[in-house]
């Protein structure tokens, strides 16, 4: 096997829907001033007894059913999160322990919202090499314990949720070269800072950075996998905000594909965004199996990563 493919996947959201109109009962805000800005409607927020862990092992759950595989087949599991209570044993090893897998490789990632595609590159990499033969990936965030919320410039945005892949050995690539890297002096644009810190961010930094500097490296990225932009099937980027969302994916010349627009119904869910998005887009049928999909995640760090894989 010189390869990696994706085989599956799943994701899970908490019961609780929380619309604008309810935070504008919280917070002086607004479901049109919330809309036009970042285009959110609604987010889900975790129940209090309701963990990181939780939420990782529910979506990881799924997508294994999805694969037709169990837990004692699974040899590497890997969490991106920044946001979970839960430092040792950390997240991976927990889920691990739920789901029956026995003597994996366990790790945590935290870049924050470009995690997911990070924690991808690290599985697709370890089987490439011969370390792992199947592998759970998983993005999940509970941003809702770290938010502020009376402050209406944060805490309109925040969301929690889970979403997992399983990626195995193949005899072809189906998992593109990662293009990934930072820019860690204007890290602090993006900030959970402190015991108890509550996320923060400079967003006129963080919309002029991603909307001038990332369109080209998410070409790279289609240039590294050896497809054209207008070949893409699907584009799902770090679900932050529609207002950036967009001009990206438009800049980006994928004229034919489907974008992920699931910010709207999820807010933003940091390194959950990605694999959330591209669960639910597999589950309504909107992606052609096989089809190359761009994952692009970006953000706190300020950290970036990119790779195209065929639709599961």
């Amino acid at each position: 096997m010189t390869g990696s493919r994706l085989v599956a996947i799943g994701h899970y959201q908490p019961e609780k829907v929380l619309t604008n109109d309810a935070l504008a009962e919280m917070v002086d805000t607004s479901d049109e001033w919330i809309q036009r800005r970042v285009g959110i409607r609604t987010r889900h927020v975790a129940a209090a007894d309701e963990s990181v862990s939780d939420m990782a092992a529910e979506a990881a759950q799924k997508a294994l059913a999805n694969a037709g595989l169990t837990g004692p087949e699974i040899d590497l599991v890997i969490v991106a999160t920044c946001t979970s209570h839960e430092r040792s044993p950390n997240v991976a090893a927990r889920v691990a322990n739920r789901l029956g897998i026995t003597a994996p490789a366990a790790l945590d990632v935290n870049t924050a919202c470009s995690g997911f595609p990070h924690a991808l590159a690290m599985a697709d990499l370890a089987i490439k090499g011969g370390s792992a033969t199947k592998a759970l990936v998983i993005g999940v965030e509970k941003l809702t314990d770290f938010v502020d919320w009376s402050d209406r410039t944060t805490c309109v945005l925040v969301g929690d949720g889970a979403g997992a892949v399983v990626v195995t050995a193949s005899d072809t690539a189906e998992i593109s070269p990662v293009v990934w890297g930072s820019v860690p002096e204007m890290g602090r644009a993006v900030l959970i800072e402190g015991k108890g810190g509550s996320f923060s961010q400079e967003g006129r930094t963080v919309y002029r950075w991603t909307t001038t500097s990332l369109p080209d490296i998410a070409r790279t990225v289609c240039e590294r996998a050896g497809v054209a932009p207008e070949e893409l099937g699907g584009v799902i980027l770090h679900q932050a905000n529609l207002r950036i969302i967009e001009p990206i994916a438009k800049l980006i010349g994928a004229v034919n594909a489907v974008i992920a627009r699931d910010v709207v119904d999820s807010g933003n869910t940091s390194a959950a965004s990605i694999p959330l998005a591209f669960s639910k887009l597999v589950e309504r049928g909107e992606l052609t199996s096989g089809s190359p999909v761009l994952l692009f995640g970006f953000g706190g760090g300020l950290s970036y990563a990119g790779q195209v894989v065929r639709c599961p």
